[in-house]
């Protein structure tokens, strides 16, 4: 029995007394033939328990949960104050129309300049085609959906034979996907798109139920035992929307892991660096939208599973405040820590996507009373001013506990630069605790992932997945009833340190990662990878929004000497996440022109619009004069 630790209560903490502990993790990396068996060690009866009981204690695991008294009650799930309300927004109604929504969202945005359309390639820096680009093309008879489809069915063929391979999508159905084509096509010539984001292409990560097509969770065996009946109402909204839905995109196992490794169906490549992993576990949604296959993505984040990945490979993430979207119909319904939210490759694109998704569910609206959902008004001159009122915080010593001082750098750059053109206000702050907060969401994300997992393992599908899943389920089943109640105890204490914080600042601001994209290990890509350094690394600025429920956005912000993507994670307040929004645009428009086309990347509408064959495949009838023209605005309205 170790020595007894009384933590004091935390109003009485000296906040100046607090210093910085680096993250120190104990763990063999291992791959191949050694992870295979250690993990056979682990699950046997007496000696894997002694293992186990080891590496814990390396680590100081009874420490920071056995051998300590804490005088706070449990927080089982994050809980709010009220909060005050953010200027320069516009409140959309959580119980109206998906497609209505998406109108107010583009409400919001910046005037849309149609001739930008044209010039893209000509400005001389690299930028997506955003959603409203591609509505553009459609509306104005560049392309239909149809022509994008069969751009995207080629794009994605080819993906399949290249060498390395590079798994993107583990169920893709072409005729499915020119069905739901066809079907816009025929609504644009009819005059009658449903919303902004008819005809835009998606993907949907493979823990989201997406009808007809099975829900694995990227193993080889969860959907013989779980069918899937219908969409995940996430899903269901954006169909109504008119989104094109292409398929289930790759992921890290179960969603057990930061790199996106996978033995089942084969690791996605980083776009940027095809040597490098995308991080995970949405490592698919994010290589699709970083390579230009899709406008967007859906994801899901437990443990950084979208912003990971959205940083590594140079795209936009948000994890929205827990409860904010309604998880049904996913592997993560259930737990504390895990939301469903978008990845795309610009924020405006983030913002239309959220429009569409957003929206408790029930049993949410009675336990957390969310505020009313509200985006930012970026047309507004009252969203100036808020831009300009904002007080970011930084606490330096972990700001600057990076691998690469490149991380670093890049990001204080930013900073600076947010400073000097909208006199955003940088103040420090001090985060205690941080070793107690990562190990209490290591405690909570497991056991209920265990929870869940545990009525499918039995038969011997426990034994057919991954080593490194299995050594996970291992680690998992080794928590104690005790060990859950004392991680719930620290998740107040750090919801009070975090409140607290936001009584003096409006944003939280770190490096997403503490590492970009990590080499992929051949002799990982066969059994798998177990590095506990990297996932400490991936996951360093990460924890916070998933065990306290907040809000969190990655946003890209440039590259490393090596040329890979560095993104900024901004953590807002419960429910805050138009402040967010409205900063990352102000980030995105700073680092504009600094963006690098990825080395694997497909101009799917260029090659629309200016392919003379495909446009004779696909020949566009005019549209009836009904549809209507732009207005100033760059919108489409029906005259």
């Amino acid at each position: 029995m170790g020595k007894k630790r009384v933590m004091l209560p935390v109003e009485e903490v000296d906040m100046s007394a607090v210093e910085y502990e680096p993250q120190l993790i104990t763990a063999p990396h291992l791959t191949g033939f050694t992870l295979k068996l250690l993990i056979r060690i682990f699950e046997a009866p007496l000696i894997g328990s002694l293992v186990l009981y080891f590496l814990k204690k390396q680590n100081k695991f009874d420490e920071m949960l056995r051998n300590i008294v804490i005088p706070e009650q449990p927080l089982f799930e994050p809980e709010f104050p009220p909060q005050d309300p953010e200027s320069g927004v516009i409140v959309v109604e959580e119980d109206g129309k998906p497609e209505v929504r998406d109108e107010s969202a583009l409400k919001c945005l910046l005037p849309y300049d149609p001739a930008s359309f044209l010039t893209c390639d000509l400005t001389g820096s690299f930028r997506y085609w955003k959603i409203r680009d591609y509505a553009h093309a459609y509306r104005s008879r560049f392309a239909t959906p149809s022509m994008v489809a069969e751009h995207i069915i080629s794009a994605i063929e080819e993906f399949s034979i290249k060498k390395p391979p590079t798994p993107l999508l583990i169920s893709f159905d072409a005729e499915d996907v020119r069905k739901q084509a066809a079907a816009s096509t025929e609504r644009f010539e009819e005059g009658n798109p449903l919303s902004i984001l008819d005809g835009i292409f998606m993907a949907i990560k493979d823990d989201i139920d997406c009808y007809p097509h099975p829900s694995r969770g990227a193993t080889t065996w969860l959907h013989e035992i779980r069918s899937v009946k219908k969409d995940a109402v996430c899903v269901s909204r954006l169909r109504r929307c008119g989104v094109i839905l292409i398929g289930k995109a790759n992921m890290h196992e179960l969603g057990m892991g930061t790199t996106g490794n996978n033995p089942n169906y084969g690791t996605t490549r980083n776009p940027h660096a095809p040597e490098r992993y995308t991080g995970g576990s949405s490592s698919g949604p994010a290589a699709l939208v970083a390579s230009g296959l899709c406008s967007a993505a859906l994801g899901t984040d437990g443990g950084g599973s979208i912003r990971i990945p959205s940083s590594l490979c140079g795209v936009v993430g948000l994890k929205t405040t827990f409860g904010r979207t309604d998880r049904t119909g996913s592997l993560c319904n259930s737990g504390t820590v895990a939301i469903i939210g978008p990845i795309a490759s610009t924020v405006e694109d983030v913002m239309l996507v959220y429009a569409a998704i957003l929206g408790s569910s029930p049993a949410d609206r009675i336990s957390l009373k969310p505020s009313p959902p509200c985006l930012p008004n970026l047309s507004s001159y009252e969203s100036s001013i808020a831009l300009g009122s904002l007080r970011l915080g930084k606490y330096t010593e972990w700001f600057n506990d990076v691998q690469s001082t490149d991380i670093s750098d890049k990001c204080d750059d930013v900073l600076s630069l947010l400073s000097k053109t909208h006199r955003c206000k940088i103040i420090e702050i001090v985060i205690p605790e941080l070793h107690e907060m990562r190990t209490s969401h290591l405690v909570s994300i497991g056991s209920e992932a265990l929870c869940k997992l545990n009525p499918y393992c039995g038969d011997g599908n426990g034994m057919k997945l991954t080593y490194e899943t299995r050594g996970n389920l291992v680690l998992f089943g080794s928590f104690t009833a005790t060990d859950y109640y004392a991680a719930q105890c620290l998740r107040r204490r750090a919801m009070y340190y975090h409140l607290e914080i936001f009584k003096k600042v409006d944003i939280i601001v770190t490096p997403t990662t503490g590492m970009t994209a990590p080499i992929i290990p051949p002799s990982a890509l066969k059994f798998g990878e177990s590095d506990t350094q990297v996932t400490g690394y991936l996951m360093r600025f990460i924890v916070a929004a998933n065990l306290l429920g907040l809000p969190a956005i990655s946003v890209p912000v440039g590259y490393d000497k090596q040329g890979l993507p560095i993104g900024l994670q901004l953590i807002g307040r419960p429910w805050g996440e138009a402040s967010i929004l409205r900063l990352a645009s102000a980030i995105e428009e700073l680092c504009a022109t600094s963006k690098k086309r990825p080395a694997s990347f497909y101009d799917i509408l260029k090659g629309c619009s200016w392919n003379r064959s495909a446009r004779e495949n696909h020949p566009i009838r005019p549209y009836p004069k009904v549809l209507g023209e732009f207005n100033r605005w760059g919108r489409w309205v029906v005259v």
